[in-house]
């Protein structure tokens, strides 16, 4: 898989997956699901203002007829709604609509009536860039804000798990510092890059390859890596960049949305099934890439 469109058309083959959007009553969130049904991706459950939502469909030109949906009073109680339904298994996916992101992530991860899974939740976003070729991954962006060498842990099995979703049997992640030499008075995160990486090699990173400290040309050029003399099964040849922290992790993926060009796709991991924090500046596309890549991820 090397395209946005190859993720959309593969979900779209794998068939629908139930979707249930909390707080529903969102004109962004509405049109994403509309055309994710239109596209063959999925089956929504609407989950809010019964009323309300039936009212903002009609303004949109949206035909919500045949769609479920379930009465909410509030967005906290269509938040705790669209997770007990995934919980109970009569939803696949968590989307958000007109809920605030710690408002359905707190019900998500409630230790008693969530879908907590026991790890840390983590952002993955996956990246068709045209200077690169083939998908690359990026976590995390939007939620662990300065992870420890555990959370690194964490956010590496959750980019892992979405990359194989995607059909990368082994993916090489790479973990981002400004430079690629441990500097362990100044740049703490090159010291837990390391450790992490002799973590991989002794095979206490399952499922994937880590290398790093790296840079950002080391793990995506070969050629930049060639000139450093970097000796590494991943430098060069990356499928997942794991930021040393959100600002670093942020800044890559808007730059690579708003700057870079690139098509993109973004999902919340770690939870017992994938969550949709869809964006209302998030484009069409990205949207619907979004919904497809948790379809995938939900397998």
């Amino acid at each position: 898989m090397k395209t946005i469109a190859e993720l959309i058309d593969t979900a779209r083959s794998s068939g629908r997956k139930r979707i249930a959007v909390a707080a529903a009553q969102d004109g962004s969130a509405l049109e994403a699901i509309v055309d994710a049904a239109r596209h063959g991706l999925a089956e929504p459950i609407l989950v809010g203002d019964i009323a309300a939502t039936e009212t903002l469909g009609t303004e949109l030109g949206l035909d919500l007829k045949r769609f479920e949906k379930v009465q909410a009073r509030s967005p906290a109680e269509a938040a705790a709604t669209a997770v007990r339904l995934v919980r109970e298994g009569d939803a696949d996916v968590l989307m958000k609509g007109l809920v605030e992101t710690s408002v359905i992530l707190k019900a998500a991860l409630n230790k008693e009536t969530g879908i907590n899974a026991g790890a840390l939740v983590s952002h993955v976003a996956v990246f068709e860039i045209a200077s690169y070729r083939k998908l690359l991954f990026v976590s995390d962006a939007a939620i662990n804000i300065a992870p420890d060498i555990a959370a690194k842990l964490d956010i590496i099995a959750n980019a892992v798990r979405a990359a194989r979703a995607l059909g990368v049997s082994l993916p090489k992640v790479a973990l981002l510092a400004a430079v690629e030499k441990v500097n362990y008075d100044k740049m703490p995160c090159t010291v837990e890059a390391a450790i992490i990486a002799q973590m991989s090699r002794r095979g206490q990173v399952p499922g994937c390859v880590v290398d790093g400290p790296l840079a950002l040309d080391n793990a995506i050029s070969a050629e930049s890596a060639l000139i450093k003399k970097i000796v590494s099964d991943v430098a060069g040849d990356a499928d997942i960049l794991v930021a040393p922290d959100i600002e670093a992790g942020n800044i890559l993926y808007k730059c690579l949305l708003a700057l870079g060009g690139a098509k993109g796709a973004g999902i919340v991991m770690g939870a017992a099934a994938p969550i949709v924090l869809a964006s209302r500046a998030d484009g069409s596309e990205t949207k619907l890439a979004s919904i497809a890549f948790a379809a995938l991820a939900s397998r």
